[in-house]
This record gives structure tokens, C-alpha cells and sequence, in this order.
């Protein structure tokens, strides 16, 4: 569920505008819809003039893939389909989990004018694209409002203007929260293995290196300058190498292990309560 608040009504044009965005990345990225670039790509390789956010995204993905050994990595597509997250969202795994191609920036290539894929594969976007497209609307938004700013695409959110405390909900009571951050003009992106979870201990963290879900942690939440690096982090930190990642972009994390734990960064202001 997305959200907008502003301090006063966005006016038609404005909503015209956001919608636009939304659907032109939705057009560019999504793996569940036929007519999208990335589906294209993943059913017969070659190349298309490069979406927009391209560049960004995936310079992004390789700052993640070498903080994590390889655990993070946008050819992870395919690994989230055999285990059911697919384009007809079946929720129902089709084998044993496969690993993501290892080499994947010898596969996918990217420039200012061109997007290519060597050979057929699915390029999933799931560790920063909601960050990026709170990012695109939170840029529409801006420039037709003064005064505060809250952009919430549900988990990934920026704040402009009057500080906000937002609470980090438990990822298993939404009822609860674990702590409360202060976001003051910076995102928050959050990520939990109970959302989009399906069937026995399947859910959408997968460690690109193996295809199967991850272990050890329930819960991750990033505070950084944009969402796009806030939504990537929250996923970086999943794994050996994601708090090294966060403190070389200047960015504070909290998370929460499965069994309970919670761990934060250095000179993070969170107010925990566990």
C-alpha cells in the first residue's frame, strides 16, 4: 500500500504525473508482466535502448555484489521462480532451488544508450527498485509541493521536511515494534522474510549463490540519504559484508535474527526496545 502525504492536496496534473512514473518503471522492470523490457530480454537475450534507471540500479547491484560475496545479484530471477514466485505468482517451488548465474556482469551489460543480456535470463530489480521508485515519485512530488513530504510505497520511505518517528515493526507481530528511528530528510527501507513468504520456509530473501532462502535473519531496516541505497542496504544486510556496505555509504541499520536478536550499527540513534 502506498501512501503520499503532503500539506496540502496534489493537484490532478500531479497525480497524473506520479501514475505516469509508476507505470513507466513498472513497463521497464517488472519480470510479471510480458510486455516489460526484462521480460523480453529474459526470452530471447539481445539488447533494448536502456531504461532510464539502468545505470543506476545496477551500479548499484555491483557495489552489492562485491560487498557480499556474491549473495546479492539481479539474475536472481530465475532462482525466485523455481521456488514459485514466478509471473503467475504460483507459490509453489518447482524443484530444488538453482543458483543465479555466478558471473552475471559478464551476462548483463549496461551504458548510457543500451541495456544487454548475452543470453536469455530474468534480471530482477527486488533489492533496490521500490527504492528507486520512491525515489522517482518523491522527485515528481517535490517539485510541485513546498512544505513537508512523506513518500511511503509500504516499507520503502522518504521524509522531507519535519522529522518523522516511525516505528520498526516486529517481523513476527505487526501488532508490535522492535524500536522507533527519527527520518529527517533521508529514507528508511525495511525488508522482512515474513512478507511475501509462501509454503515451508519460502520467502523472497533468496543468497544468489545457493537460490534458497535465507537463515539467520527475519528483519532489516536502512536509513540513508535516497531509498535507493536505503532499499539496497536493507537487503545487503541480510548477509556477511551489508553492515561494511552501510558504513562506506554513511548509512545507520538495525536488524533482527530469527531467533530473536537484534543488532545495530555503530552511532545509530534507533531507540530499541527489545
Amino acid at each position: 500500500m502506498w501512501s503520499i502525504e503532503t500539506d496540502a492536496p496534489l493537484g490532478h496534473g500531479v497525480r497524473l504525473e506520479v501514475e505516469t512514473a509508476i507505470d513507466a518503471f513498472d513497463r521497464d522492470w517488472s519480470r510479471f508482466r510480458d510486455d516489460s523490457v526484462v521480460s523480453r530480454l529474459a526470452g530471447s537475450g539481445g539488447s533494448a535502448p536502456v531504461p532510464p534507471d539502468a545505470v543506476a540500479m545496477l551500479d548499484v547491484y555491483t557495489a552489492l555484489d562485491e560487498a557480499t560475496r556474491g549473495a546479492v545479484n539481479p539474475l536472481v530471477g530465475a532462482s525466485l521462480a523455481r521456488l514459485g514466485y514466478d509471473a503467475r505468482y504460483s507459490l509453489v517451488a518447482q524443484g530444488d532451488p538453482i543458483a543465479a548465474p555466478e558471473h552475471w556482469r559478464d551476462i548483463v551489460r549496461w551504458d548510457s544508450g543500451t541495456l544487454a543480456v548475452a543470453a536469455p535470463a530474468t534480471i530482477d530489480v527486488g533489492a533496490v527498485g521500490k527504492g528507486r521508485l520512491v525515489d522517482l515519485v518523491t522527485d515528481v512530488v517535490s517539485r510541485a509541493v513546498d512544505g513537508d513530504l512523506v513518500v511511503d510505497g509500504g516499507g520503502d520511505l522518504v521524509v522531507r521536511g519535519t522529522p518523522q518517528r516511525i516505528g520498526l515493526e516486529h517481523p513476527y507481530d505487526p501488532r508490535r515494534v522492535i524500536g522507533a528511528v527519527t527520518v529527517a530528510d533521508a529514507a528508511l527501507c525495511a525488508s522482512a522474510v515474513t512478507r511475501r513468504a509462501w509454503g515451508e520456509g519460502l520467502h523472497h530473501v533468496l543468497d544468489a549463490r545457493t537460490g534458497a532462502p535465507v537463515r539467520a535473519y527475519a528483519a532489516t531496516w536502512a536509513l540513508a540519504p535516497d531509498a535507493l541505497h536505503a532499499d539496497a542496504l536493507a537487503t545487503a544486510l541480510f548477509f556477511d559484508g551489508g553492515p561494511e556496505l552501510a558504513a562506506s555509504w554513511g548509512a545507520h541499520w538495525v536488524r533482527m535474527r530469527t531467533d530473536g536478536r537484534v543488532e545495530w550499527s555503530p552511532g545509530s540513534e534507533a531507540e530499541l526496545f527489545t
